[in-house]
């Protein structure tokens, strides 16, 4: 085989294994997947420029159950991100494991079954926060205040596309 062919297939076998490279990265200090969506665990915490209480703080998150998304591990810190993309430094016990979403379009009809004609049980408005019961492909159970019921994944900030949660 000619050194070109070669590289070419070399490149074809590494772009195969990309999608499956990219989905399989864990944290160095937790071994779970990264990204990942958690929640706040507090009712206000410090958002640092680096992973250390010496970095100044840019900003304080202050939504207990706030979805965030981790995209980094660094010891007892975590690089964390919000619906809008801000993000900074966290130390890990602000944070929980609990999954929480935001809904993203105002007045989001909340179904007694995951279907589109099933009973309208409540109306969601822009911003509420609720937490994960379920997810399947396209629908996740949620419980916001005192309501119960299913909503299209599409509106919700927090959940991967194609995630499912138990």
């Amino acid at each position: 085989m000619k050194p070109f062919a070669i590289s070419l297939l070399a490149l074809a076998l590494l772009l195969v294994q990309l999608p499956s490279l990219a989905a399989e990265e864990r944290g160095s200090v937790t071994n779970l997947p990264i990204p990942r969506y958690v929640s706040m665990k507090a009712s206000e915490g410090n958002v640092r420029r680096g992973p250390s209480r010496t970095h100044r703080i840019d900003w304080i998150f202050k939504r207990r159950d706030t979805p965030l998304l981790i995209t980094a591990e660094h010891g007892h810190w975590r690089r964390v991100q919000d619906r809008d993309g801000a993000g900074g430094w966290m130390h890990y016990t602000l944070l929980s494991g609990v999954r929480t979403v935001i809904v993203e379009t105002d007045m989001l009809e909340m179904r007694a079954r995951p279907q589109s004609d099933a009973l309208t049980v409540a109306q969601l408005e822009l911003g509420v926060v609720a937490r994960i019961e379920e997810c399947g492909e396209t629908w996740c159970r949620l419980r916001a205040a005192t309501h119960n019921g299913w909503v299209e994944k599409q509106h919700l900030w927090g959940v991967a596309p194609g995630e499912t949660v138990d």
